[in-house]
């Protein structure tokens, strides 16, 4: 029996994008990039999960997102902040996962939709279309043929990812697996997350890159490229589409890094070195790390600054002068 190939071509408009990219990211690199800014970081992996729950019509603002994730008491229905409690998890777990293993996909699965639905972290039993709102776009393949189906995915997967590019296998993998849609409920979610997992695990800072909110930004234009690919047998237009919206996502990376340099101060820059993360700090402590003999100077030079780039936060945020309060660096 041959062994199953998702059907796709590369174009020269392809290449000529995986180039520009590739060439990006080295700039990027050359910027200081994320590594060295931890509220930049954070603050990217909130705008990807609120993103992609946002383009599952949850209705969560992008600060409720954020407040929900910082431990924060949201009002809102129980459903949509465990879907941000979720993804959150699911994120964090990127750095441990293998992207070409079926398990750990379905273990992920298991973390995205904890507490949501039944077959949580396990192929649905039952049959589900691919869907924009209210209108379908098609029917997934039955439910008996899920396993194999995502079997011979991952198997090609394993055997092309030393020779095909990071940028058009995860593209292909992406529209696949929403094509297939082997979950109950979470299927768009897993397919943005696992397209990040690939491509992190080729450039690390995709983990921090926020392709869902260009996603998001475009979704009229998503549901039509995987449209296009059902209609045509192929995925060549979806690999099109992503290519061009991860290569946007990085110019405005590119402009987030210029911006930041400028926008950080040298006191906050003093600050985030002298902190650990998720330490918590007294005001007191801060000032001997720092050298400084006044409070004022502490809050309103170093401080103030880093929490309104939501850099460092409050263990108290509601009662500002507490003496228990304590500055966390995220």
């Amino acid at each position: 029996m041959d062994r199953y190939s998702p059907p796709y071509e590369i174009t020269s408009a392809m290449l000529a994008r995986v180039a520009n990219i590739s060439e990006k990211l080295g700039r990027i690199g050359m910027i200081s990039g994320l590594e060295a800014r931890p509220h930049l970081r954070r603050n990217n992996r909130i705008k990807s999960i609120h993103s992609s729950l946002r383009i599952e019509a949850n209705s969560l603002s992008l600060g409720q997102v954020r407040d929900v994730i910082n431990g924060h008491l949201v009002v809102g229905e129980q459903k949509e902040i465990q879907e941000v409690k979720n993804a959150y998890a699911a994120y964090e777990k990127l750095p441990e996962i293998d992207p070409y293993s079926l398990f750990d996909l379905k273990r992920l699965h298991g973390i995205m939709t904890k507490y949501l639905i039944d077959e949580s972290g396990e192929f649905r039993s039952g049959e589900e279309g691919v869907f924009n709102g209210d209108q379908c776009i098609f029917m997934a393949p039955p439910a008996k043929l899920v396993s194999p189906l995502m079997t011979e995915l991952f198997s090609w997967m394993v055997r092309e990812k030393e020779t095909l590019h990071p940028l058009i296998l995860s593209a292909v993998f992406h529209y696949e697996f929403v094509f297939i849609h082997p979950f109950a409920d979470g299927n768009g979610r897993m397919a943005r997350l696992w397209h990040t997992a690939i491509l992190s695990k080729w450039k690390s800072i995709f983990e921090f890159i926020p392709i869902e909110s260009q996603i998001e930004k475009f979704q009229e234009d998503y549901y039509k490229a995987i449209s296009a690919c059902h209609a045509q047998g192929s995925s060549s237009a979806f690999i099109e589409f992503m290519l061009l919206q991860i290569e946007s996502v990085l110019d405005e990376l590119s402009a987030q890094l210029l911006d930041d340099e400028n926008t950080l101060s040298e006191c906050t820059k003093r600050l985030l070195e002298a902190m650990e993360y998720n330490i918590p700090y007294t005001a007191t402590a801060l000032m001997k790390k720092l050298g400084l003999k006044s409070r004022d100077t502490l809050r309103k030079n170093y401080l103030t600054p880093a929490i309104e780039l939501h850099a460092v936060e409050m263990t108290i945020p509601d009662k500002p002068n507490s003496r228990n309060q304590r500055y966390i660096k995220r």
